[in-house]
């Protein structure tokens, strides 16, 4: 049986609590607490010699609570529910052209550098959360670790740079901030955007939810084109 390590959960605490208080003291988005965890425990996990399971078998609880996390962003849907009524059809418009363009574009990109399908097939669901892209992932023959990584990759990107690059494109309005986030950075370009603005987190977690149904339904139907036309 593999021995838990008792300081792996206290660790990871305490490296991303001191992460978001140096990021908002700093005010820059490039310390994100993810992206300073990744940077701090991959090392000295590295140097330690210490594998990753024994280190997840420790701080198991905290992924077990990100399901739970992920149900809880349906509460700032409840809070902008006369917006998301007056607004549905460009919300749905949005989203379900979002999802074409992330899942078209990274799986072509894939392909075109060479990959093979099995691992075009898992960087498709990149911009959806992670608990999905690694069903549709392996769902379509692609490798679910993988999708994870490449949903990591991708929200990280999101929630650094998406904010600036919204400011230099001029877009302003809330409900436009919060869909692209949420649109091509799930969940952590939603996490951003609600710690700048709750009405952005509210349209942030709305795009999270429809663009992860929209790529469960189409990703089956999708790849096999994309394969044929770019493989």
């Amino acid at each position: 049986m593999m021995e838990n390590i008792w300081w792996s959960l206290p660790l990871t605490l305490v490296v991303f609590f001191g992460a978001r208080r140096l990021g908002s003291w700093l005010k820059t988005p490039l310390l994100n607490p993810l992206l300073v965890s990744m940077a701090v425990i991959i090392p000295l996990l590295a140097l330690s010699g210490i594998g990753y399971e024994r280190y997840f078998s420790g701080s198991k609880v905290l992924n077990d609570l990100l399901q739970p996390a992920v149900v809880a962003l349906a509460f700032p849907l409840y809070e902008q529910l006369h917006q998301i009524r007056a607004r549905w059809k460009s919300i749905i418009s949005v989203c379900f052209i979002g999802s074409l363009v992330a899942m078209i574009s990274g799986t072509a990109m894939a392909l075109l550098m060479g990959a093979t399908p099995q691992i075009a097939a898992s960087v498709l669901p990149k911009s959806v959360t992670t608990p999905i892209a690694m069903a549709v992932g392996g769902s379509i023959g692609g490798i679910p670790a993988i999708s994870a990584v490449c949903v990591i990759f991708v929200g990280i990107l999101g929630a650094v740079f998406g904010h600036a690059l919204l400011n230099l494109m001029h877009i302003s309005t809330k409900a436009s901030r919060g869909l692209a986030m949420g649109t091509a950075s799930h969940a952590l370009g939603t996490a951003r955007c609600a710690e700048l603005d709750y009405q952005e987190g509210a349209f942030g977690s709305l795009a999270l939810v429809i663009c992860g149904i929209i790529t469960s339904l189409l990703a089956p139907f999708l790849f096999p084109v994309i394969v044929q036309v770019f493989g």
